[in-house]
């Protein structure tokens, strides 16, 4: 079998040292003249006690083992770092999840290059895992692929009162709004955030099995799936079928037509463009304005709408989502089936219209995620229009400017908040906050407020769990000198998210007059990879890459 990089652990050729490696190597127990023969598969697990979303990926991993051997090859596991973003929210946890997204490529990257393996399988399921993971097979041109730990099941759909919804704003109980965010089992978080949003886009891009990604996590499938996952690595390994003839522009492409057809997070706007910049293709984030023209929001799952990532699997998946799209797809990319595009819809279904509705039908007729620029963000800003009331999509108010998420929240606490305000949270972009936290917290208080209109501005980004008037990733951002570093309380802010215009009401003139006395904030940041961070990261409108 082939062994395009681990051949060289057993090379004699530089004996005595070749002695030692083989040495090593048997120490785990396994064969030496078998591991000569069978290419070693490495499994990148992310694997945590201290979360729904990856505490059976143990399990998972342990089925993608069993195919690997049954197909004759030899998998070595390895952990990755798992943060969850629900887990810190609302406190100076949050400032450290984005830059783990880079760690994890780098880890990766730098683990698999050192032990020579011959290929890949990532397990994963949540925000800044997918995406690192992502970003380290753009590196490592090896044979990859991905099986995700699929989503959980929320506790309302075990309740009496389950209304056949899984969003929030289909219930006035307290308790029953409290249990469309409470985990009933592992797997991620039910709705369309960034957790299932990138699980669904790892199929979108060809790098999942077909239909593998919305499985559920508790599931007997999700095993099934796990273990054909397994096999097929070492089929690739043969194929010699390796991740940069799948993670192509056509790829990213499909990529971003799925997540504006199923309502993904925001946070998408982040990751592709990061990705994109691992395999050398500029993505503007105008792309997301230009796909969103002629691609509309499909699906109604929350936060868009009642369902939930249970619904879209029983409803075909991701191949049916890509079927409603084929006419817009790069059907001759490439998946790690084997297969194209093209070849996977074709064997795909359409279970459930409501789901899945066709074009004619969608949710929304335009895409879920757009871009606006203006004086207030020259380089852009990104707002979940699907998730917007309609009477809320064009709005004018005086802004009311913060300086953390913490003062906003303070004044939310306070009721000092009005009815009709631009809410301006700034110094929390990816060099500012540092680590472009997202404000979470601030969504879900002004909505448990009982504000109606009240939009949301900031340079920072929003969990995709967030719904309402809230735009965020604003750039340049305030930490730089952007203009939202410029804005007043008082000021007028114009928001047109159909004419993808963010403006404040002021002159040129009058921007760069205040910007001339203005200086950064400056927070304390401790001692060790954050410092470097802040140095080396990019603006948000570039995907908050390191350069």
């Amino acid at each position: 079998m082939k062994k395009p990089k681990s051949n060289v652990i057993f090379d004699d050729r530089d004996i005595p040292i070749s002695l030692v490696r083989k040495c090593i190597l048997q120490g785990t127990g396994i064969d030496i003249e078998e591991a000569k023969q069978k290419p070693i598969i490495a499994i990148a697990n992310s694997q945590t006690e201290i979360n729904p979303g990856h505490m059976h990926l143990d399990t998972i991993a342990q089925r993608v083992k069993e195919g690997v051997h049954a197909a004759g090859g030899i998998p070595f596991e390895f952990s990755v770092p798992a943060p969850c973003d629900g887990l810190t929210e609302g406190h100076e946890g949050m400032r450290f999840v984005l830059a783990q997204r880079d760690l994890i490529a780098d880890i990766i990257e730098t683990h698999v290059r050192s032990m020579m393996y011959d290929s890949i399988v990532f397990v994963a399921s949540c925000d800044k895992i997918v995406p690192g993971m992502l970003m380290a097979a753009a590196r490592l041109k090896l044979p990859a692929i991905f099986i995700t730990g699929g989503p959980n099941a929320w506790s309302i759909r075990f309740k009496n009162t389950f209304k056949g919804s899984i969003d929030r704003s289909s219930y006035d109980d307290l308790s029953d709004k409290l249990a469309t965010a409470t985990a009933a089992t592992c797997g991620a978080c039910e709705l369309m955030g960034t957790a299932n949003t990138m699980q669904s886009l790892t199929e979108a891009l060809g790098l999942s099995l077909p239909r593998s990604a919305n499985v559920p996590a508790y599931h007997a499938e999700k095993l099934l799936f796990a273990r054909m996952t397994g096999k097929r690595i070492v089929e690739m390994v043969e194929e010699e079928l390796t991740a940069d003839k799948i993670l192509t522009p056509k790829a990213i492409e499909n990529a971003i037509m799925v997540d504006l057809a199923i309502g993904g997070s925001t946070n998408a706007a982040l990751h592709l463009p990061a990705l994109a910049h691992e395999i050398g293709f500029d993505l503007p984030l105008k792309a997301f304005n230009d796909f969103s023209k002629r691609i509309p929001t499909l699906c109604a799952i929350s936060p868009n709408g009642p369902y939930g990532i249970t619904d879209l699997y029983m409803a075909g998946g991701i191949p049916a989502v890509m079927r409603r799209l084929a006419e817009d797809l790069h059907l001759d990319a490439l998946t790690v089936a084997g297969k194209t595009i093209g070849d996977v819809i074709k064997g795909s279904a359409i279970l459930n219209d409501e789901v899945i509705p066709d074009k004619s039908n969608a949710h929304l007729p335009e895409g879920s995620t757009v871009v606006l620029t203006g004086n207030l963000a020259p380089e852009g800003a990104v707002v979940k229009q699907s998730a917007v009331a309609p009477d809320m999509r064009v709005f004018s108010g005086r802004a009311r400017v913060f300086e953390s998420e913490h003062d906003c929240l303070r004044a939310i606490r306070e009721r000092s908040i009005q009815e009709g305000e631009v809410v301006v949270i700034r110094n929390e972009g990816p060099k500012g906050g540092p680590g472009m936290p997202e404000t979470l917290a601030v969504t879900l208080g002004l909505e448990l407020a009982g504000f109606k209109r009240v939009a949301l501005i900031t340079d920072g980004r929003f969990s995709g769990a967030t719904a309402g008037p809230c735009i965020g990733h604003v750039s340049p951002e305030a930490f730089v000198g952007g203009p939202i570093a410029a804005v007043c309380d008082g000021d007028e802010i114009s928001i047109d998210i159909p004419g993808r215009k963010l403006d404040v009401r002021l002159s040129d003139e009058e921007i760069k007059s205040r910007l001339a006395a203005w200086r950064p904030v400056q927070r304390e940041i401790p001692p060790g990879f954050m410092r470097r961070y802040v140095k080396l990261v990019s603006s948000a409108a570039k995907g908050a890459v390191l350069e």
